[in-house]
């Protein structure tokens, strides 16, 4: 995907996340049912602080620590940091060299996709704790999104031994539109959904083992599942 469309996506999700973060008090104060021990504000409070953070390792072009949310107003303080935040991501060259925790090369491209999809997961989140129907995004931006889970989180999850590497491969469909292979060798099992039910399963957003279709060795499929895939 271009940068273009990350930008006007990740725009998208950020007005949608700002609304909600203007709801009253006993709305923020409601649990975030896939963060657990979260309040809504409290995850206002995690998207702010990851805004200033690549915000400021953009700009830089090195890491920098992360900023602390604030204990109470947190929905507040990410409204107060939407704009500046969005118009670094605006600013950005694509190309530019910036630190970034992907592959190489180390570029700040990087930040625009992995904040577009930031948005989108957390957007999902802080609908479902609203007490609305989780958006859907497009179809080619969740395949994008599955791409970066399993071509970058699950290496890097494996490389940092957050997960144990599974004995035998598994590949993962998503029908009609792409394949990964997560471990080495020959495929011991596939995982098959649709993209959105890869998308949401792959970050702990829906089952996939209720929504996929797995073949082989599932035990060992279901195993890789739990991972976990992403931090």
């Amino acid at each position: 995907m271009s940068p273009d469309r990350y930008l006007a996506e990740l725009a998208g999700f950020l007005d949608s996340l700002t609304a909600l973060a203007r709801q009253p008090d006993d709305v923020l104060s409601r649990s975030v049912p896939a963060c657990p021990g979260w309040t809504l504000d409290q995850l206002f409070g995690h998207v702010g602080s990851i805004e200033r953070w690549a915000a400021a390792v953009v700009r830089g072009g090195k890491y920098v620590d992360e900023p602390a949310p604030p204990a109470a107003g947190a929905a507040a303080w990410f409204i107060e940091g939407t704009e500046p935040f969005l118009e670094t991501m605006a600013s950005l060259e694509p190309a530019a060299p910036c630190w970034n925790f992907g592959p190489p090369p180390p570029t700040a491209g990087f930040w625009l996709r992995r904040q577009a999809h930031e948005h989108a997961i957390h957007l999902i989140d802080a609908s479902r704790a609203s007490g609305l129907a989780a958006p859907v995004p497009a179809a080619d931006f969740m395949l994008d999104g599955v791409d970066e889970v399993l071509s970058m989180f699950t290496p890097r999850q494996l490389r940092l031994e957050r997960m144990q590497p599974p004995e035998q491969a598994i590949a993962f469909h998503v029908a009609g539109a792409g394949a990964w292979t997560v471990g080495s060798g020959t495929a011991a099992a596939s995982v098959t959904a649709s993209v959105a039910d890869m998308y949401f399963g792959l970050w702990g957003r829906a089952s996939l083992k209720d929504a996929a279709i797995i073949d082989g060795d599932a035990d060992l499929a279901l195993r890789v599942l739990r991972g976990p895939l992403t931090p």
